[in-house]
């Protein structure tokens, strides 16, 4: 479902809001930027230029029409025309609670409202925004211009209608939205960024590693699977030719041991069955051998343009 929304406004000029501006700007979308601080204007401008080198080159464009981007210190002038918002106010239920009830009201009422939120929860957010079924989470990933990853999460008056323009609007700016199901704090990759972040602090902390050992033991490790094919189907290949059915008879049992300071689930039945059942999915036919060699292709690539960046960090 190709996306006719062309008129946006992006309210908040700060790291993340600049990324969603220089995204849109880069597929030619007509952006109203608010922001109280007329500074900030100065700092956007700046920072669109210094990165239109790598957006141009990523989305195959010889011209960027910086034309397309207006900047205004009203919200209501900002809002007038736009056929979807993009809020990155900073992360405060109150702030935003209330930034909401003044978009709502100042706003075309089937505009899309979609705040740029890392955790916090839609239901609440948009609790006294007028007509919130047409309020979503659309968190994405710093740098926004170059990272496709967008999740987009319903709160519970959220209408199926806006979820589907909202992914269609995305992709339409070359991002690969992820839907989560239903709204939960912290969406799902910070939940996991998260778990990892607080198990590293806990191994720092009783003197098992440096923050180097452990940025290193990712870069050099998992870190390379995981940019291609994440947890899920790297452990299907972890289970040989049986997937991820033999991967969790092998493994499974290492649930029950302290490796980490978070309780393991239940390895239940049903939980064993979205495992494999996903796993199945997401190979789409292809053997875990096939698989293999497309990891290991990728791998080889990645290595190879990896030495080019590395020794400029080390």
């Amino acid at each position: 479902m190709p996306s006719k929304i062309n008129k946006i406004a992006v309210v908040g000029t700060g790291v993340i809001g600049t990324g969603w501006i220089i995204r849109m700007l880069a597929h030619n979308k007509k952006i109203t930027a608010f922001d109280l601080n007329l500074k900030q204007k100065t700092i956007l401008i700046k920072e669109i230029k210094r990165s239109l080198p790598f957006v141009k080159k990523l989305f195959k464009k010889k011209i960027i029409n910086l034309k397309n981007l207006t900047f205004k210190t009203s919200l209501i002038e900002s809002l007038k025309d736009a056929d979807f918002i993009q809020e990155c106010a900073t992360e405060n239920y109150k702030l935003k609670t209330k930034l909401m009830f003044d978009i709502g009201r100042y706003s075309k009422p089937n505009a899309i409202i979609s705040s740029s939120s890392s955790g916090l929860l839609p239901s609440i957010i948009f609790s006294k925004c007028k007509n919130p079924n047409r309020g979503i989470i659309g968190h994405p990933f710093n740098p926004v211009y170059m990272l496709p990853a967008v999740e987009i999460v319903p709160g519970q008056k959220t209408s199926k209608s806006i979820l589907k323009k909202t992914n269609a609007f995305y992709k339409s700016i070359s991002m690969n939205p992820i839907s989560v199901k239903k709204e939960l704090p912290g969406y799902l990759a910070d939940r996991l960024q998260e778990a990892l972040w607080r198990e590293g602090l806990h191994i720092i902390n009783e003197g098992y590693a440096t923050t180097e050992d452990l940025d290193r033991v990712i870069e050099d490790g998992p870190g390379l699977r995981w940019s291609l094919m994440g947890t899920f189907l790297t452990f299907h290949l972890a289970g040989g030719k049986s997937g991820m059915k033999h991967m969790l008879e092998q493994f499974g049992p290492a649930l029950k041991l302290p490796w980490t300071k978070l309780k393991a689930p239940n390895l239940s039945n049903k939980l064993i069955k979205r495992l494999v059942d996903g796993t199945k999915k997401q190979s789409k036919g292809k053997s875990v051998a096939k698989i293999s060699n497309i990891r290991d292709n990728y791998l080889l690539d990645l290595l190879l343009m990896r030495k080019k960046y590395e020794k400029k960090l080390r």
